[in-house]
């Protein structure tokens, strides 16, 4: 996708608009020079931090904070790690002073093992947020009654897993995900569970609006080049939606007519 297009096309969240449709999360790199390299090589316009991972206020994590500040991507803090409604909301207060950004990645863990969202914190803690002002993405299932709830409190973004966090699975409920992109017109960005660039590319080729990872990129061999593999899947998947997939068919159709082929290759 040249960049022309890509103006023409933008990704737009609560009324901004952003020419990139890849989010990068910022944690898990052996060095702040990985990361940085790997959010240049995304093309990003938007990276993650977790506040309980780097803390300015304490000069914890300094050179990470400082190139993600340099880097002229919005920052969107997240509440990674945080299990209660209470607890994401006095976390996302903190960002907020912290960072100077009513914006928020809301994650309220349910289950330790496959860090589930629990739905029923996830929806109070999105109310309350919305009512102070706060712009408020979801890390969400693809539960259908969830996401419509989430919307109903205000959320104008949904962000469903394809998988849980960090396992690479890819979109293991393609039937739900069809079925919120379908019935919503909100932004729908598949936040957590891929692990390969053409898994991105089977999620944009559904309709979703954008892709948001850390693990499959801080974690592959080479970061930058994992990196600049996902936004290209991501543009391609895009670019496939926009120009209409072909209707799957049960048996082949020839695609090459048989009108001007020499006698002897046309049935009798």
């Amino acid at each position: 996708m040249s960049q022309t297009s890509k103006i023409a096309d933008p990704l737009t969240l609560y009324g901004e608009h952003f020419t990139s449709r890849f989010l990068l999360g910022t944690a898990l790199y052996d060095s702040p020079q990985l990361m940085r390299d790997a959010i240049v090589s995304s093309r990003c316009d938007i990276v993650t931090l977790g506040l309980r991972r780097q803390n300015p206020a304490q000069g914890d994590g300094d050179s990470i904070w400082q190139y993600i500040r340099d880097s002229g991507c919005k920052l969107l803090p997240n509440t990674a790690g945080c299990k209660t409604a209470k607890e994401a909301i006095n976390l996302a207060l903190m960002s907020r002073e912290m960072f100077d950004t009513p914006w928020i990645k809301l994650e309220v863990v349910g289950d330790d093992y496959n860090l589930q969202p629990d739905s029923f914190a996830l929806i109070e803690a999105a109310a309350e947020l919305i009512s102070q002002g706060f712009k408020v993405l979801p890390y969400c299932t693809e539960d259908l009654i969830v996401c419509q709830r989430l919307l109903d409190v205000g959320c104008q973004v949904l962000m469903p897993w394809g998988s849980p966090i960090g396992t690479g699975q890819g979109l293991l409920n393609r039937y739900h995900l069809n079925a919120l992109r379908q019935r919503f017109d909100a932004p729908l960005i598949v936040d957590a569970g891929l692990g390969a660039p053409s898994q991105a590319t089977e999620a944009m080729e559904m309709g979703f609006d954008g892709i948001l990872l850390n693990t499959a990129v801080a974690k592959a061999g080479n970061p930058p080049l994992m990196a600049q593999a996902f936004a290209n899947a991501i543009d391609a998947g895009r670019d496939a939606f926009n120009a209409g997939l072909m209707q799957k068919r049960q048996t082949a159709s020839p695609s090459t007519p048989t009108i001007g082929q020499p006698f002897w290759h046309q049935q009798k």
